[in-house]
C-alpha cells in the first residue's frame, strides 16, 4: 500500500478548519438541510437515517418544525473492532441531522414560513444546501420551473439578508457598549477597536457580494474571535449537494453540473456532491433483500456500460456514506474507541481535542481525576493483534503507549482512561 500524503491530508484538514472556525466548540454538534421547497430535503434525509423520521410528502411546507435524526456514521475501523472483540453491546457514532422547512424568496422579511426557518438555520452548526437538478412532473417546483442557478441564489440572497440585518444591530450593539464603557452621549458616533472594525468590514463586504463569510480565509485569529459573536449564519460550514435524476447520476452527468461548479466558485467556493434521491430511494427500498440489490446494483451498471461509459468513475454505489461523512468532517469532529467484551463504541470529538476532555465525553469524572490514556493506534492493532479480542500483542510489539494531559486524540485511537476521583471528607 502506498503511503497516505501526509501534505495533502494536513492540507485539507486545515481547509475544514478554517470552515468551521467560527463554530461552536462541542461534541454535539448538527448539520441541517437548507433548501426551497420540494428540492428532496425530507427524503433525503430520511434516507440518512435509514428510516422514514421526517414527513416526505409533496407539499411546500410540508416539514413545519424542525426534524432532527440520527445517521450512523459508516466506519470501517469500528466495524473491524465490533467484528474482533464481539462484545454484547455496539455504539456507533452518529451524525445529527436537521430536517428544516423549505425557505422561499423573501423569507427574511418573513415570506412563507420564513423567519421562523432562518432560526433553525441558525440553531445548526452546518449547512447541507440541497438544490435540485431534476425534472418531474410529479413534483412541483415553487417557482415553476427547474433551475439550480436561481435556486442557489435565492437561498444565498435569503441567507446573507438575514446577515446584513444581523450586522446593522452588531454594530449597534458595539456602540451602544462603547458610549456606555466611555461615557458617551447617544448622539456621539464612537470611535470603534480596530479589530472589530476591520472584522465588520470584511463581513459586510462578503454579505454584500452574496458571499458566505466562512469561504474567507483571511480573517486572523482575532477577527475570528470578534465574527463568533456576531452570530452570523454564512460563518456555518456549507456543503452543497445537488439532487440528480437517475439517469444524470448514472452517467454522472448534466447540463447543469458545471453550471453550479462556476456559480459557487464564484461564491467562495466549496464541497459539491452530486447524487440522485430517486436512485437511492430504489436502493434503500431493497435493503431487506440483499439479492435484490446486488441485482438492480448490476442493472444500473449495465444501463452505464449501454451509453458507453466504462471505468472505475463510472462505478455505481450509494452517496449517502459519502455525505455522512463529509457533514462529520464539515463540523471537525472524528471518533476514537473504546473496546472491550461487553461494549464496543466510537464517541465523537472534535479535531483539536487533548486527552482529558476526550476522557470527559465517557464521563465528567474521567476528565476531572484525569491520571493517564492508554492508546494504541487502530491501524497497529489491526497488523498486530494476530486476531485475539486483546492488546497482548500490541503490548509485545511496543505499540502501546500511555499519554498524559497533553496528548492530543487522533482519529481512530483506541483508548482506556485511567483516572482517580476521591471524595472530599465530610467535616
Amino acid at each position: 500500500m502506498p503511503p497516505k500524503n501526509k501534505k495533502k491530508e494536513s492540507d485539507e484538514d486545515a481547509k475544514f478548519m478554517r470552515a468551521a472556525r467560527f463554530g461552536r466548540v462541542k461534541n454535539d454538534l448538527k448539520m441541517g438541510f437548507v433548501g426551497l421547497p420540494n428540492v428532496g430535503k425530507s427524503t433525503l434525509t430520511n434516507l440518512l437515517a435509514g428510516a422514514s423520521h421526517a414527513e416526505a410528502a409533496n407539499y411546500p411546507f410540508c416539514t413545519i418544525d424542525p426534524n432532527m435524526v440520527q445517521a450512523i456514521v459508516p466506519d470501517q475501523k469500528f466495524k473491524y473492532l465490533a467484528d474482533t472483540f464481539k462484545p454484547s453491546s455496539v455504539v456507533p457514532a452518529v451524525l445529527k441531522i436537521v430536517d428544516i422547512a423549505g425557505l422561499i424568496r423573501g423569507a427574511s422579511e418573513g415570506a412563507g414560513l420564513g423567519n421562523a426557518f432562518l432560526s433553525h438555520i441558525a440553531a445548526v452548526d452546518g449547512i447541507f444546501h440541497l438544490v435540485r437538478a431534476f425534472d418531474s412532473d410529479e413534483v412541483i417546483h415553487v417557482d415553476d420551473s427547474v433551475d439550480p442557478i436561481r435556486d442557489l441564489e435565492t437561498i444565498q440572497s435569503e441567507l446573507c439578508l438575514k446577515d446584513k440585518e444581523a450586522l446593522t444591530k452588531v454594530i449597534e450593539r458595539e456602540k451602544d457598549r462603547v458610549r456606555k464603557e466611555k461615557g458617551l452621549a447617544r448622539s456621539v458616533d464612537p470611535p470603534l477597536g480596530e479589530t472589530f472594525q476591520s472584522a465588520y468590514d470584511k463581513c459586510a463586504k462578503l454579505i454584500e457580494a452574496n458571499t458566505p463569510v466562512q469561504t474567507y480565509e483571511d480573517f486572523s485569529m482575532a477577527e475570528v474571535d470578534v465574527i463568533r459573536d456576531f452570530g452570523l449564519i454564512t460563518t456555518k460550514p456549507q456543503i452543497y449537494i445537488v439532487n440528480m435524476s437517475k439517469k444524470n447520476f448514472l452517467r454522472k452527468g448534466s447540463k447543469w453540473l458545471p453550471k453550479i461548479q462556476n456559480w459557487v466558485n464564484e461564491h467562495g467556493g466549496g464541497q459539491i456532491i452530486p447524487m440522485s434521491c430517486e436512485f437511492e430511494q430504489e436502493l434503500f427500498d431493497l435493503k431487506d433483500d440483499k439479492d435484490a440489490q446486488r441485482a438492480f446494483l448490476q442493472q444500473c451498471e449495465e444501463e452505464v456500460k449501454a451509453m458507453g461509459l466504462t471505468g472505475p468513475g463510472f462505478a455505481v454505489k450509494s452517496v449517502i456514506p459519502r455525505i455522512i461523512r463529509s457533514g462529520r468532517t464539515a463540523l471537525c469532529l472524528q471518533s476514537f474507541y473504546t473496546a472491550g467484551p461487553k461494549e464496543v463504541r466510537a464517541w465523537t470529538i472534535m479535531k483539536g481535542t487533548l486527552a482529558p476532555q476526550a476522557a470527559g465525553v465517557i464521563h465528567s469524572d474521567f476528565e476531572r481525576g484525569f491520571i493517564k490514556a492508554e492508546v494504541c493506534n487502530f491501524d497497529d492493532f489491526k497488523e498486530l493483534h494476530e486476531g485475539q479480542a486483546s492488546m497482548a500483542k500490541v503490548k509485545e510489539a511496543g505499540k502501546y503507549r500511555q499519554e498524559g494531559k497533553t496528548y492530543v486524540m487522533n482519529e481512530g485511537d483506541i483508548v482506556v482512561f485511567m483516572h482517580n476521583v476521591t471524595t472530599a471528607k465530610k467535616k
